[in-house]
């Protein structure tokens, strides 16, 4: 009786929250509660977070890698003015320029913004694209989780027990404020 008391209030809950009852269903069966790291078992969310965080630090590291020497090469030197206009602040024409010159549907991000989202309501985002471009000029840092990139697990078995076990998606954020 009372897991049916249960599950009507948590139906009642996604209802009214406009949550889809498929929505907490696949919540709670996404969730990974153990793992087998090195034929250990890593139970709990925060040492599964760690091997997680630990397996991607290890996949995506340099090792030894052999990089291209600068020695030798003769570059063209920039002129006065050319390197003034490196250091000009960004008009409105040029980021404008920029934005249309991406291809629109290309890589949104996870909340389904691209540019063609970008360019259709820029009348409305262009003072926020501009306000951000100039604090970046004058400040010379990005804002914290300007490219984040976030990690979809999907299992490949069953089962999952290992990392290998799962196919991982990336996404990469566009500009986020």
């Amino acid at each position: 009786m009372a897991e049916i008391k249960n599950e009507l209030v948590t139906k009642w809950v996604c209802k009214f929250q406009k949550i889809s009852w498929c929505d907490v269903s696949r919540r709670r069966h996404n969730s990974i509660n153990m793992l087998s790291v090195g034929g250990v078992t890593v139970e709990g969310v925060q040492n599964i977070r760690g091997a997680v965080f630990q397996h991607f630090s290890n996949h995506f590291k340099t090792v030894g890698e052999d990089r291209p020497v600068m020695e030798g090469l003769t570059f063209r030197r920039l002129s006065y003015c050319e390197a003034g206009n490196l250091t000009k602040p960004f008009s409105i024409e040029e980021v404008k320029c920029a934005v249309w010159d991406c291809d629109g549907f290309k890589s949104p991000r996870p909340d389904g913004i691209s540019f063609d989202f970008i360019k259709q309501f820029w009348h409305i985002l262009k003072e926020d694209f501009m306000t951000f471009l100039t604090e970046f000029h004058c400040n010379g840092k990005l804002a914290k989780g300007i490219n984040s990139t976030f990690i979809a697990l999907i299992p490949k078995v069953q089962s999952p027990q290992r990392l290998n076990d799962f196919r991982h998606l990336w996404w990469g954020a566009c500009i986020r404020w």
